[in-house]
């Protein structure tokens, strides 16, 4: 009540334009392309894998309210590759949005891995699901996937807060390694505390927006500044920031994240194209470490 009745957000535009992608069917070793965001196809070492898909207008358990898209998807869903997996970080409405799974089981049918207790939601999609814990480990295809925890929480409606796991998932495999964060908080860089486990990390696809005000966003999601912090912690050679301007969430005008990302990268003495803030449509090769 006090974030809703305090200060009004910044305003959004309705809708921005976007130049919509078409990836090539299949990449043998990384490349990146932003839908918008948190979900991203990765095309790493053949496979085509979505992150956290979301095609739908809205972010919401309804069709006629909640944040709506101000930017159109970076792909258009018909110009998708074959979709081997989907990685799938939490539950809350812009992460787990059903009516795209539903879309994307009855063209793709992909394998899905996510973390404990969110397969009964996507049970009645009838995509294949397998659940992992934190810390636990399975294979998929020439990869090996890792789920990790982060600083969030859960929840789909009012009696359901924190009964299914939330956090990320690190991909390993012959193009290298890859950490994908759904959301987190920064809460003093516990998160990326112990993956160098993992080896050198090629990528990390970390969170940057939805994070104003900072006194009650600043648990449960990470700033731009946090996220360059995070992302000199795991010594990672690059960086995408995603989970800024798609939809609105918080009150923290559009651009914000990216230009405070470029801000940070200054400080922290981060060469600017090793961490991008990606737009939809936008496309990244990944260079090899």
């Amino acid at each position: 009540m006090r974030w809703r009745f305090g200060p009004k957000p910044a305003a959004w535009p309705e809708k921005v334009a976007v130049t919509p992608a078409k990836p090539a069917t299949r990449i043998d070793d990384l490349t990146v392309t932003m839908v918008g965001h948190a979900t991203l196809l990765v095309q790493m070492a053949g496979l085509n894998i979505l992150t956290d898909p979301f095609w739908s207008d809205r972010a919401s358990p309804v069709r006629f309210a909640g944040p709506t898209r101000t930017a159109p998807p970076g792909i258009a869903f018909a110009d998708l590759p074959p979709i081997d997996l989907i990685l799938l970080s939490h539950n809350h409405y812009d992460h787990l949005d059903i009516d795209t799974l539903h879309r994307v089981q009855a063209v793709h049918a992909p394998q899905v891995i996510t973390l404990l207790g969110n397969d009964t939601l996507i049970a009645p999609t009838g995509l294949q699901t397998q659940a992992i814990d934190w810390g636990e480990s399975t294979d998929f295809g020439p990869l090996q996937v890792h789920g990790v925890p982060s600083q969030h929480w859960s929840a789909r409606g009012m009696g359901d807060r924190s009964m299914a796991l939330w956090g990320g998932f690190v991909l390993t495999g012959p193009v290298g390694a890859l950490l994908f964060i759904g959301d987190t908080g920064f809460d003093e860089g516990r998160p990326y505390q112990g993956l160098q486990r993992f080896g050198p990390l090629r990528l990390a696809i970390l969170p940057i927006g939805a994070y104003a005000p900072r006194w009650f966003m600043q648990d449960q999601h990470q700033n731009p500044d946090e996220a360059v912090r995070g992302f000199k912690m795991l010594g990672a050679a690059h960086a995408i920031g995603h989970h800024w301007g798609t939809i609105q969430l918080t009150d923290e005008a559009r651009e914000a994240p990216r230009d405070a990302l470029s801000e940070g990268l200054k400080r922290h003495s981060v060469a600017p194209e090793r961490f991008r803030a990606m737009a939809p449509g936008d496309s990244w090769a990944i260079p090899s470490i």
